[in-house]
């Protein structure tokens, strides 16, 4: 026997993307259906070689349903996963509205996959966002050999993290540089992204760095240990798809840069491409479509007593948001759930 499925937001790029990796993954499925609001009903989505329409969220009624994947803003979120949630559907939330609540777990399967069986206190279990999904995928298997103390990550994140607009705004920025009289100012960005990088997402806060920033650091600390110091940097880039990080990172024993190989190489969800040659590294157009947090650039930083640096690359809409739900969603089948 298997699932009864909603995947909430279907016709957005992460909800697209769900429906994709469940079919992929061959998820047990008994039953599927997928949600938007009313100006997309009726809107046709892909789930293996089915095609789907879309039902109206704010009618439907979530009882009986096993999991609800839900792929829309926190607004939404906030209307609609707490009426899921009573009704005993068990909401995994690609949001940000309940990360930071200490009732609900922050989960990256590779990581912390204990953390799932505190769903039932609020029958909502969150995705973190997708810049924090792939490093900590890098860093727990690091941090249990050898401790860290502390982490300085800059990340160059892909326009398709601000969603279709931003995919778009790029496309269009770029194809008007060669044609002068075709101006695209910016809407989604707060300055041109078309050859160019912004030091800039989410809004800034009062202790001046933006909230994308202030993520990482919280995230990181829920998902793998509260002890951990971290200090980000996110920029913007202009790469359709694919986050990358240079990550320093400084560990309380000495970790050679041969044994941090063999630990990541060893690592559920990481793949170690790193050759020191032209090409020995993954780029982001090279992670797109596939499951794997990339590393690469492992090498000794000798400006510190116990120091690694190393380069992280991880297709967000997959392991950021979709697959990393879709784990989640097999992960509390097989601990908690227990019907497929």
């Amino acid at each position: 026997m298997g699932y009864r499925i909603a995947v909430v937001g279907a016709t957005g790029n992460v909800g697209r993307e769900m429906l994709n990796i469940l079919a992929e993954r061959a998820f047990p499925v008994d039953e599927i259906a997928v949600l938007a609001s009313r100006k997309s009903l009726g809107s046709e989505v892909s789930f293996g070689d089915r095609t789907l329409k879309t039902k109206d969220l704010d009618t439907f009624d979530f009882t009986g349903w096993d999991m609800a994947l839900f792929a829309v803003g926190s607004e939404a979120t906030k209307i609609y996963a707490p009426k899921a949630a009573k009704a005993g559907c068990v909401v995994i939330d690609n949001s940000s509205l309940y990360r930071y609540d200490a009732d609900v777990p922050l989960i990256v399967p590779e990581v912390n996959p204990q953390a799932v069986h505190g769903y039932s206190k609020k029958n909502i279990i969150a995705n973190p966002n997708c810049s924090t999904a792939q490093m900590v995928v890098a860093l727990k298997p690091l941090h249990d050999r050898a401790t860290i103390k502390r982490v300085v990550v800059s990340t160059y994140q892909s326009v398709s993290g601000a969603g279709k607009g931003g995919i778009d705004e790029l496309w269009d920025q770029t194809k008007s540089i060669y044609n002068p009289t075709d101006s695209k100012p910016p809407k989604q960005f707060t300055k041109q992204i078309a050859f160019n990088v912004i030091p800039h997402i989410d809004v800034f806060m009062d202790s001046g760095e933006t909230k994308e920033e202030w993520k990482m650091v919280a995230e990181t600390k829920k998902i793998v240990d509260s002890k951990i110091k971290v200090t980000a940097t996110c920029v913007r880039v202009p790469v359709f798809v694919g986050h990358s990080e240079a990550i320093n990172i400084e560990f309380e024993d000495f970790l050679d840069e041969d044994e941090a190989r063999d630990i990541l190489r060893e690592a559920p969800g990481v793949m170690v491409i790193d050759k020191r040659e032209d090409g020995g590294y993954v780029t982001p157009i090279e992670c797109v479509g596939d499951f794997a947090t990339f590393i690469s650039r492992i090498r000794q930083d000798s400006t510190i007593d116990n120091g690694l640096n190393l380069w992280c690359v991880s297709d967000n809409l997959r392991k950021g948001a979709a697959l990393n739900a879709v784990q989640i969603a097999e992960l509390l089948g097989r601990e908690c759930l227990k019907k497929g």
